[in-house]
């Protein structure tokens, strides 16, 4: 949620909010994590956290179409490692995009 509010929905209203922590309906949304890898990330992006190796591809396809999904911004840095780490990825899928709202 803290990365969420500061990539953008700072800036939404209490509904949409509510709609981002409660949403489900796509499962790169809210994957289930042990509670060391919890701790760990914490609120951090991709810039200054990653998991492990053998999930990384997946972990920042997931982030992209999060971000995409809610219009949610992406500074530099995190813009940087996303791409550094998605050309280690060439064949990582990217989840589908929103449905038109």
């Amino acid at each position: 949620m803290a990365e969420a509010w500061d990539s953008g929905a700072s800036t939404w209203d209490a509904a949409q909010r509510e709609a981002y922590a409660n949403y489900l309906d796509a499962p790169e949304h809210l994957v289930a994590v042990t509670a060391r890898s919890n701790r760990q990330k914490a609120d951090k992006d991709p810039a200054d956290w990653l998991p492990i190796e053998a999930v990384r591809c997946r972990y920042i396809a997931e982030w992209t179409a999060v971000k995409r999904r809610w219009s949610l911004t992406v500074d530099e840095r995190e813009k940087q490692e996303l791409t550094s780490v998605a050309a280690q990825c060439p064949n990582a899928p990217l989840p589908a995009p929103p449905p038109a709202r």
